[in-house]
């Protein structure tokens, strides 16, 4: 066996970069940015008024001052003259200032009659302006790479952005295996259960921003799990659901290596999880999860995460922990590296219940995962744990 360190750089050797798509700006939220963006223009392109009132020399500004109002100035409409002494332009937000004026005082702070104005109020030291190129200047980037937010895409159409580059989204075949299984909705046998992974992993890899393939249950035979492995051509991963174990009837690895498969590993020092494989089947990297759903669950967030973000390229990296006191002890660790179910609440965290890798009630309920070293000894209350946190 190896650990989960070792299994995770397997995979990352596995993970095959995407190529770059360009998609319009209305397809890019959620998507990963494959390089930077250039701004092709200022922002804003002018000195701007950023609230209502009237644009004036500064050195004027004094209270019970009187102006007299020349013009006006709106959004997309400014005023072409040039601001004199004792003279005022009506402006309005995100409308340019005009030559001559550097201050905008408040339209409280005035009282007007006619074309006359007066400054009733102190209008203070604001200049109630905002600089050209404030917020960005022509030739100014945005870096990738990112996972583009709807700010991010604001920021991209205000640079005049309409195209982006983004990595193409990386489609995962999942395959759940065995003769136990049948599809939700359907009304399983009396020796039968409901294939829960294959949902619970799609969803995974659609928050990851990969696009999930879901292919037909293959039956415990080779005949049948080699024709939907022939149904995953095309795909960038291919993840396998249980039959990765060494029992008569788990027939994923002997299989995949009749169909060329080239194995980088088989089980992992980590519970739930330890029949993890992995390798190269014609090329296409592959994934062989436990098929307990606990076990397939832990092992998506522990290793298929990190293998979607690198292939998206988002670095080589596994799932952030932060280190958290535990509100209540814990027993004692065995050999294996252990990701037990926790619940985080008030700054702490305790482990959520019962860990058997077949309770998919307490993983629902979880909401981090408490990670555990081989062997590690009992834990008291208060005691600092690692911890990933579970979305």
């Amino acid at each position: 066996m190896i650990t989960v360190t070792q299994a995770l750089d397997h995979l990352f050797a596995l993970a095959d970069e995407m190529p770059v798509d360009h998609v319009p700006l209305l397809e890019a939220d959620g998507r990963i940015l494959a390089g930077a963006v250039t701004s092709r223009r200022t922002q804003p392109p002018f000195a701007a008024s950023s609230m209502d009132g009237y644009a004036l020399k500064g050195v004027e500004a004094d209270q019970h001052a009187q102006f007299k109002v020349i013009g006006e100035a709106a959004a997309g409409h400014g005023w072409a003259g040039t601001v004199g002494a004792g003279q005022a332009v009506r402006i309005f937000t995100g409308a340019p200032v005009p030559d001559g004026a550097d201050k905008v005082v408040i339209q409280e702070d005035v009282t007007r009659t006619g074309d006359l104005i007066t400054i009733s109020d102190d209008p203070g030291p604001k200049d109630n302006i905002r600089p050209a190129g404030i917020d960005f200047a022509e030739g100014d980037t945005l870096d990738a790479p990112r996972v583009l937010a709807p700010a991010d895409i604001a920021l991209l159409a205000s640079m005049n952005i309409d195209v982006v580059p983004v990595r193409r989204a990386p489609v995962a075949a999942l395959i759940a295996t065995g003769d136990e299984l049948v599809m939700p909705g359907e009304t399983p046998g009396p020796d039968q259960i409901i294939a829960s992974n294959t949902f619970g992993l799609a969803a995974m890899l659609k928050r990851l921003g990969a696009v999930p393939r879901v292919l037909p249950i293959a039956r415990d035979t080779a005949q049948s799990l080699a024709t939907v492995f022939s149904l995953a051509r095309g795909a960038d991963l291919v993840v396998t659901i249980g039959g990765a174990s060494v029992g008569d009837h788990d027939l994923v690895g002997h299989v995949a290596a009749e169909l060329g498969m080239d194995q980088s590993f088989y089980k992992v020092a980590m519970r739930p999880g330890k029949p993890l494989m992995a390798g190269r089947l014609n090329g296409i990297p592959m994934v062989g999860l436990p098929g307990n759903p606990v076990s397939a669950m832990v092992c998506g967030t522990v290793f298929l995460t990190p293998m979607i973000r690198a292939m998206q390229g988002l670095g080589q990296a596994p799932v952030p922990r932060v280190q958290l006191p535990l509100s209540a002890p814990l027993g004692p660790n065995g050999p294996r590296e252990h990701y037990m179910r926790g619940l985080v609440s008030n700054g702490a965290v305790q482990d959520a219940g019962l860990q058997d890798s077949s309770l998919l009630s307490v993983l629902a309920n979880a909401n981090a995962l408490i990670v555990r070293p081989p062997s590690d000894p009992a834990r008291a209350a208060g005691d600092v744990v690692d911890v990933v946190h579970l979305t």
